[in-house]
């Protein structure tokens, strides 16, 4: 059930989202019953701001509550930008972010470790180039990657 909702969910924001001109980043439905949250990421060239996030909750959530599509008699609607150490989910997210700072975290180990830190290098015949902090360069294919975000340094 809670796949056909988040399936709901998303055709609903990606509709909306595209006409704001707005990035869909990443989409969470949590909880159940009447306790339910939906969690959307949105960003922009440039960033987003909080009338973006305000208008995209708005627009989604006046359509969640005329469809009923979250089921319960109440829920949740959080909208806000991914932050500085954004997850890097799509593979245009690692040629759209090449020359920032990126965590990896892989599903097997490379040379011996599960996490790469580095500067993100592009994306090449679907391969993460990563350039690592201690010198040389490595590409990690997607399906081996488990999580990766930017990695914001203070």
């Amino acid at each position: 059930m809670k796949g056909a909702i988040l399936a709901k969910v998303t055709e609903i924001v990606e509709r909306v989202a595209a006409r704001e001109n707005l990035e869909v980043v990443e989409i969470e439905v949590l909880g159940g019953g009447g306790n339910r949250l939906v969690r959307i990421y949105i960003d922009k060239e440039g960033g987003v701001s909080h009338g973006d996030c305000e208008n995209l909750s708005h627009q989604v959530g006046t359509i969640f509550d005329v469809e009923d599509v979250v089921p319960g008699d109440r829920y949740t609607l959080e909208v806000s930008s991914p932050g500085v150490e954004r997850k890097l989910t799509k593979p245009r997210d690692f040629e759209r972010f090449a020359g920032q700072k990126a965590k990896l975290i892989l599903k097997e180990p490379v040379n011996g470790s599960k996490r790469m830190d580095g500067t993100l290098a592009g994306l090449e015949d679907g391969a993460v180039k990563l350039e690592l902090e201690q010198g040389g360069t490595v590409s990690i294919a997607l399906d081996r990657i488990d999580k990766a975000n930017l990695k914001f340094e203070w």
